[in-house]
């Protein structure tokens, strides 16, 4: 029975682009035993998915802040040995950064990540017994499903499957949109006239606008769109699990360039991604239903594109399509 470690430690949208690569590798390579390192922040992520045996959490973020002191050496020693609990037929480093090629080698079996011209970090490549030529210049989607099928010696087919569901929690509106419009860089923000136009033509519509937010700032900007918009209402801060079932119920998404916005796209809603400092080419929101990735670096789209792709969205609920 091959077993198979995956390392995909963060972001959140990066382990997302990811998941699909576990559902082909169930697919192609049968009686496979997958596991996952992670990021303990994003864990909750690669864990909805079936296919999926155990997700290692690591704690790379917090530990480089007292990498020496004692609990974080206990914590290290914790995970060295849960890493090396058994032998991994292949190791496949799906990060492609001198850390997580560092965790890569730490496991029992061999190594795998791209060449000097595919690694993200070039020097990460020197760790890794097979090297393997995956262009950059790609969806991440489709970049990461080729570096699993090359290191496993299978034939890439067919769509992307994230393979990953979530339960809606009770007490949401019948009808609701998610609306994500806080980002870890403030490039990526959209002007808030833009989203109250976007809310409360939502409201019109008879969808309730549900507001993602997380810090004190975040809370801030989303009692100030809210405002006065019949229905919509900022949502508390919650745990990954629970933002999944969150954006699994809605009618549609519409959010910024965020792990969340391409959550949402895998799992399967309809989903709006909205573009300010990075190019969509190289990680648009993708999904089986209906998705748009708008704008791009330095180019954000307007309101009136933004509007004409939720027009598409709603009555394209549940169907397949993609717009980009």
């Amino acid at each position: 029975m091959p077993r198979i470690l995956l390392v995909k430690t963060s972001s959140m949208g990066d382990i997302v682009h990811a998941l699909p690569a576990v559902s082909d590798i169930a697919r192609h390579v049968p009686g496979a035993v997958i596991d996952w390192v992670a990021e303990e922040a994003f864990a909750a992520i690669p864990a909805l998915h079936p296919k999926l045996n155990a997700v290692i959490p690591v704690a790379l973020r917090r530990w480089r802040k007292a990498w020496w002191s004692a609990s974080v050496r206990a914590e290290r020693a914790a995970f060295k040995q849960a890493l090396q609990a058994h032998r991994y037929d292949a190791v496949i480093d799906m990060q492609g950064l001198w850390k997580s090629a560092m965790v890569a080698r730490l496991a029992h079996g061999p190594v795998h990540g791209g060449d000097l011209r595919s690694a993200r970090d070039p020097f990460a490549s020197l760790f890794y017994r097979h090297r393997h030529r995956v262009v950059f210049e790609q969806s991440a989607v489709v970049r990461m499903r080729e570096m699993a099928a090359l290191s496993l010696g299978y034939e890439l087919d067919g769509p992307p499957d994230f393979g990953i569901r979530a339960e809606p929690p009770a007490g949401l509106p019948a009808r609701y949109a998610a609306i994500m419009p806080s980002a870890s860089r403030p490039t990526k923000l959209w002007p808030e006239d833009a989203w109250r136009t976007v809310l409360q033509r939502l409201a019109v519509a008879g969808y309730a606008p549900l507001v993602f937010a997380g810090t004190e700032e975040e809370s801030a900007r989303a009692q100030r769109l809210i405002q006065g918009i019949a229905g919509a209402q900022a949502l508390p801060r919650m745990g990954l699990a629970d933002v999944a079932g969150v954006l699994a119920g809605a009618a549609v998404v519409v959010g910024l360039d965020s792990g969340l916005t391409h959550l949402a796209g895998a799992l399967g809603r309809p989903t709006i991604g909205i573009y300010a400092d990075y190019d969509p080419a190289l990680a648009p929101v993708t999904g089986p239903a209906f998705t748009a990735s708008l704008g791009g670096r330095g180019t954000p789209p307007s309101c009136e594109q933004v509007l004409a792709a939720l027009g598409q969205a709603l009555p394209a609920e549940g169907a397949t399509g993609a717009a980009r």
